[in-house]
């Protein structure tokens, strides 16, 4: 008897794109739509749909994979997430991997195991989607990071502007009179996230007429430790830093310890501002100075552009959510000095 695994090796496609266009979905291309179904109306391949009904029906999971452990902002967005899921009949499940691992290596896993309904990521890095998320066969939402440009009819996106944000950020140190800036943020290779910071810096500089020196920017994971050790590095690369800008709220806290073991205080020998907007960064002493994300509208945006596709067949949907900036008490006012003072 024929089966969805012979009709993948004799096309050439994979059992998920096979499966898609027996189940006539519209995420599939047409060259491969027109070859499965000629192999199928060849050899009369019938598909056991009572089989696939009941599969269906016996599965009610959606995944959350979480990229790294300490990011609050993700924390944050997950018991929005759960809070949503409770009211409505699906199981959730949430899954943490590494922050430099393969979230869709994870995701083909947990589809195998679980046989979900629909995947949400927070956090994710585009290259593992471009080389393998065709392989995934369910509806899936990138929270935090944008997926239009991926061109993946079942993945969505629900982000903040990171560009726009950090440039927001550097400028506002800018406006501040501030002119020497080290950044702490994560590996550009592999942090999708942090580059696209990393580039709406580079944009405030570039505009207020002033060279990054490259030294001044220190990796960090995003975590407290791995940012107290790069704020570390920053002091000794260059002590004329006025103000330090971190890509997370975390890092910022991190930053803000090593500096005061240094001997240090904020803001009167240092600026320090962050991203993200985390609950702590209100109540840290001294309050932040950050970027604000709108964590409750990422969740809920998420989750109902997933269960719109999940239960209404709906096409794709990408947005961009508002970004706030918040002004706390991390960051001073100084004297504007003139590029390359």
């Amino acid at each position: 008897m024929l089966t969805i695994k012979d009709i993948a090796r004799e096309s050439g496609y994979s059992v998920s794109t096979v499966s898609r266009v027996l189940n006539q979905r519209r995420d599939v291309s047409p060259e491969a739509k027109k070859k499965i179904e000629e192999i199928v109306a060849a050899c009369h391949f019938v598909p056991n749909n009572n089989a696939r009904h009941l599969k269906q029906m016996a599965s009610k999971t959606i995944i959350v994979l979480v990229k790294g452990t300490s990011n609050m902002l993700f924390s944050s967005i997950v018991e929005e997430i759960q809070t949503m899921m409770e009211h409505t009949r699906y199981t959730l499940v949430v899954s943490y991997v590494d922050e430099d691992a393969n979230e869709v290596e994870q995701a083909l896993i947990m589809c195998r195991e679980r046989n979900p309904l629909g995947l949400l990521f927070l956090g994710g890095n585009m290259e593992h989607f471009r080389e393998q998320f065709d392989q995934v066969g369910v509806p899936g939402v990138l929270v935090t990071n944008p997926g239009r440009e991926l061109h993946f009819s079942n993945l969505s996106s629900v982000t903040t502007d990171d560009v726009a944000a950090s440039k927001c950020a550097v400028n506002y140190l800018m406006a501040q009179g501030h002119r020497r800036i080290g950044i702490i943020g994560g590996d550009l290779n592999l942090s999708y996230t942090s580059s696209q910071r990393y580039l709406g810096c580079m944009e405030s500089f570039k505009e207020h007429g002033i060279a990054f020196d490259e030294r001044c920017y220190s990796k960090a994971r995003f975590s407290y430790d791995s940012s107290y050790r790069a704020m570390k590095r920053l002091l000794e690369v260059d002590k004329s830093i006025t103000a330090i800008f971190a890509m997370g709220d975390v890092m910022a806290i991190g930053a803000i310890r090593a500096l005061r073991d240094e001997g240090l205080k904020v803001p009167e020998d240092i600026s320090v501002m962050g991203f993200d907007g985390i609950t702590l960064a209100e109540y840290y002493n001294p309050k932040l100075t950050t970027i604000q994300q709108q964590s409750g509208t990422l969740a809920s945006k998420s989750v109902k552009i997933l269960l719109n596709y999940i239960e209404l067949n709906t096409d794709a949907v990408h947005e961009i959510v508002p970004f706030n900036l918040i002004e706390g008490e991390s960051v001073k006012k100084i004297q504007n000095l003139q590029a390359g003072d």
